[in-house]
């Protein structure tokens, strides 16, 4: 059993994930989640409070959520800094060192790790993700956190990338590095990384982009995985640019009593934020 429950938190996943025997019934929804929001923008914060704590309202789980919009300076929290099994969200912290790791060494990266990624990001391939996640090691990951101010992310033990501990702060964090200029990803690696989330397989496109308007464009990673304790951890973070605004929005979730169950309850989220800020 002990090994069974290793190689599901190590090898998250796809297919085989879902065969397995539903979890628990999932905990009961939090009463009147503490939404919390900011803008520049006359009465957004508001409508976007009050639309988020709808959507989350009667949905059963752990829900954590952030939204930052550049162009209104809207900043939208729901249980920022508790912590989520990272699931397959954490390939595009992966994709971030390893571009950060090669910056340092002034070097390109090399055909067998541009393959890697692209499989990694846009089919959320775990055996490349393992493979970057050995030839990077702990002490290049953790120096990037570091670097990127991500405090609050710690990676998975053991070779179990899938189990790294992530917030919503430090999701937002990293979306923030990958979508304006900073120190600490260069332009080329930005680029990069939005281009890989850009073409993630249909099947993947599901989660934070349910919603966005036509003249919107967006790039996606998510993670699902199911383990003994809290049921299905499904996530889903992204960024959106186009009709005027420029943001970004993390979902994470655990307590679903089955994958579709967690998509759903973020994509009733992601609906109303595109809706809102797309009328504002």
């Amino acid at each position: 059993m002990t090994r069974g429950i290793a190689r599901h938190a190590k090898w998250i996943a796809t297919g085989a994930l879902a065969a397995c025997v539903a979890a628990a019934t999932p905990a009961a929804a939090a009463t009147a989640p503490a939404v919390s929001c900011t803008s520049a923008k006359a009465g957004l914060a508001d409508k976007l409070k009050r639309d988020i704590r709808s959507a989350v309202s009667n949905r059963s789980g752990t829900i954590a959520v952030g939204l930052y919009d550049r162009t209104t300076k809207t900043t939208c929290t729901l249980r920022s800094s508790t912590a989520y099994d990272s699931a397959s969200v954490v390939k595009v912290t992966v994709l971030a060192t390893l571009l950060w790791d090669a910056k340092k060494h002034n070097r390109y990266l090399t055909d067998r790790e541009s393959t890697l990624a692209k499989a990694m990001i846009t089919k959320s391939d775990n055996d490349a993700t393992s493979k970057l996640w050995r030839q990077l090691g702990l002490t290049k990951i953790k120096g990037f956190l570091t670097a990127a101010g991500m405090t609050q992310t710690k990676p998975g033990a053991n070779g179990y990338w899938g189990l790294t501990q992530i917030t919503v702060t430090d999701e937002q964090k990293l979306l923030k590095l990958v979508t304006a200029k900073n120190t600490v990803l260069s332009d080329n690696a930005r680029a990069y990384i939005l281009k890989l989330m850009g073409q993630v397989i249909s099947s993947q496109r599901w989660g934070t982009p349910y919603g966005a308007g036509s003249g919107i464009s967006w790039h996606v990673k998510n993670g699902w995985l199911q383990r003994s304790t809290h049921g299905w951890r499904v996530h889903s973070v992204g960024t959106f640019k186009g009709g005027g605004h420029d943001y970004m929005i993390t979902v994470l979730t655990h307590g679903n009593g089955t994958m579709n169950y967690g998509i759903t309850t973020i994509q009733g989220v992601a609906k109303v934020i595109h809706r809102d800020l797309a009328a504002s």
